[in-house]
């Protein structure tokens, strides 16, 4: 099946170049396409194909994964005038793994079943540590044909997977996975400027943290990564205030009130507005520690 199957890939950033490896690795055949032509050489050295378009990927692919990083690049690279949809052929199938608009997904899938293509959204949570170690999880949304012909595919980047339902319903369990995100920031973040104003042993007090009941993923990632001092990013400021701002449209639309979403919005955009966009969420850390007037201290 590996060697039969045609699989295209648009967007080979921090998440992407990751996750269509395992794919490489798997031994699928794989055509690739990124608007910054030297974030595919990598794949490309190890057997992909670079494509000219994402339309290209489409005529080459039976089945093209795109993760990208706005709703408006998502309608672009696949519903785009030279999308991967005008080169797809009837059957075969166009999954978006970016972390997008539900609506959006919605309205893709309705265009991609015109011809024939099904369209599925497929965000995914786990970070630039998740796609490496290929054990994302993965929301997936569209229809039961679409999530069997793609479940292969999806277990090679990700340990687990969830059918949510129809298109969009994928994007809106990614959204809720954000709104957690966004409350445990604040709680890693807060309790290691606490530590550390507490004059405590903070390498040794985040030990056992995270291995009890106040421990999670961003305790013993992140938290390490803001003891290192290293603020590169696993997951972008950018995105998350994409993400954030996607969160509170939905809600709107709801009619829900999510105060803890809405102060992390406040929060991220502050920091994109100086310039911090391109780091990643545990910078947040660095801010809290300013409106007590304080600093946070890389730990030794």
């Amino acid at each position: 099946m590996a060697e039969q199957l045609r699989i295209g890939w648009i967007g080979t950033g921090v998440m992407g170049h990751s996750m269509a490896g395992h794919l490489l690795d798997a031994g699928y055949q794989l055509t690739v396409f990124n608007r910054t032509p030297s974030k595919c050489v990598p794949l490309v050295d190890r057997g992909a194909v670079r494509a000219g378009s994402p339309r290209e990927v489409g005529e080459a692919s039976d089945v093209v994964f795109t993760i990208v990083g706005y709703p408006s690049d998502v309608e672009n690279v696949i519903a785009g005038t030279n999308g991967c949809l005008a080169g797809m052929k009837e059957g075969s199938v166009v999954c978006d793994m970016t972390t997008s608009s539900p609506t959006l997904a919605a309205r893709i899938a309705a265009k991609a079943a015109v011809t024939g293509v099904i369209a599925m959204d497929a965000p995914v949570t786990g970070g630039d540590v998740g796609a490496r170690n290929a054990s994302l999880s993965i929301f997936v949304g569209g229809s039961d044909e679409g999530y069997q012909k793609i479940l292969p595919l999806l277990q090679v980047m990700g340990k687990k997977i969830m059918h949510c339902g129809k298109a969009g319903l994928g994007q809106q369990a990614k959204l809720a996975n954000q709104v957690a995100i966004a409350g445990v920031m604040f709680s890693v973040c807060e309790s290691l400027l606490y530590a550390q104003q507490a004059g405590l042993d903070v390498r040794q007090w985040h030990e056992l943290v995270a291995a009890g009941a106040a421990g999670s993923h961003a305790m013993l990632n992140l938290g390490t990564r803001m003891m290192d001092g290293d603020y590169r990013p696993g997951f972008f400021i950018d995105h998350f205030v994409k993400d954030l701002g996607l969160v509170l449209e939905e809600c709107r639309r709801m009619h829900l009130v999510l105060p803890g979403a809405e102060l992390a919005d406040k929060f991220y955009r502050s920091m994109q507005a100086r310039d911090h966009g391109k780091e990643g969420t545990q910078a947040l850390i660095r801010t809290l520690a300013e409106l007590s007037g304080k600093t946070w201290t890389p730990v030794s």
